[in-house]
């Protein structure tokens, strides 16, 4: 099997691996204070100052999730308690939802056609009454990167009261996010099991608890505090970094051949030329039937997706392409790659991408 789906999920990388089955041969409850308790607390404080050092921030303000979803929603139901949310188009559907759940007072961002946020319309969106702006720092399905940098100075002038929020899920590895932002992680997108996540908020981030319980986790994420899970997050995050000059330079010169292969098969780049993270590759193909163009690639063996998994079962047509112009005449086609990733991966797709959209185009015309 060619796996070509690491943005759905990353395979168990060993150093997780190896990481949580050192901690899991650790036996306590974390929040219990008897030596078993300290030592499980130890290991688990071990692993949040370990992401904090990654991430350039305070080990408080690592807040350990059981995944993305949970620390996108953590994300913005405090400050929607506090006035207007701001969101772009392409969220991810955790964003998005858990802005239409918890916040009665919210406002879409729009997109320009190469899937950048509109500047221009932030600015005309940001007012007093706005307390959180949430802006992926790059796509989950396309790759496209957003401009951090410009979006906080931007907030910062026209609303300085609000927070700034990123899900850097899949960006975290590849990107170093600007500190004026919370961020959201998980891990199973950088080789830790599924399950656990972190969201990065500082001190006097406005947080609400979404359910009771014993109050870990700065009293806002109760439950039992998942050990195994943390040192894992902390190994595969730390590594990921550590090793970002050698693995991009590899992948971007993958992702370059794919992107040629998609062109040369009649495809286009999603988002033409703009700036997108290395390991992902979107590409848009006109008169495709997406189930057989995946079902195609499936029969010799190569696993790639038509877009988030979040959203997979039934195709549907994406809320984020929707948002940048693109009608559903166009079947998207997501190529994404990892440490696992190889040269022989490449050249089965440069073989098998040109007939099986000819095979997608025939199912259509069928």
């Amino acid at each position: 099997m060619i796996y070509l789906d690491w943005a759905a999920t990353a395979p168990l990388s060993q150093t997780a691996q190896q990481a949580w089955l050192d901690a899991a041969a650790v036996t306590g409850n974390a929040s219990a204070t008897h030596a078993a308790g300290r030592a499980a607390r130890s290991i688990l404080e071990d692993a949040r100052e370990k992401i904090a050092e990654v991430l350039g921030v305070d080990p408080p303000e690592v807040i350990l999730t059981s995944g993305g979803t949970e620390a996108d929603n953590l994300a913005i139901a405090g400050p929607a308690t506090r006035g207007r949310v701001l969101f772009s188009a392409i969220e991810h559907p955790a964003i998005r939802e858990a802005a239409e759940l918890h916040a009665p007072q919210h406002d879409v961002i729009p997109v320009t056609e190469d899937g950048v946020i509109d500047l221009e319309a932030l600015d005309t969106l940001l007012t007093d009454d706005v307390s959180l702006v949430s802006v992926m720092a790059a796509n989950n399905e396309t790759g496209i990167i957003q401009p951090l940098d410009q979006i906080a100075d931007l907030v910062r002038a026209r609303a300085p009261r609000a927070r700034i929020h990123t899900d850097a899920i899949q960006a975290v590895a590849s990107l170093d996010i600007p500190r004026a932002y919370a961020l959201s992680i998980s891990g199973h997108k950088l080789g830790a099991p599924v399950g656990v996540g972190a969201l990065i908020a500082a001190r006097d981030y406005p947080l609400r608890p979404l359910e009771g319980g014993g109050g870990q986790e700065r009293r806002v994420r109760s439950g039992t505090l998942n050990v195994q899970g943390a040192a894992a997050l902390a190994a595969a995050l730390s590594a990921a970094v550590d090793e970002r000059s050698e693995r991009e330079r590899k992948l971007r010169a993958f992702g370059e051949r794919i992107a040629a292969a998609c062109v040369s098969a009649g495809g286009r780049l999603s988002g033409g030329t703009v700036p997108r993270l290395p390991h992902i590759v979107h590409a848009l193909f006109p008169g495709a039937d997406p189930e057989a163009l995946l079902l195609g690639l499936d029969m010799v063996g190569i696993v790639c997706s038509t877009g988030s998994a979040c959203s997979a079962g039934v195709y549907r047509h994406s809320k984020v392409l929707a948002a940048m112009g693109v009608d559903d005449s166009e079947t998207p086609l997501r190529f994404s790659m990892g440490d696992g990733t190889t040269e022989a991966d490449v050249e089965a797709v440069e073989r098998a991408l040109a007939p099986a959209i000819k095979m997608a185009q025939a199912a259509v015309r069928a």
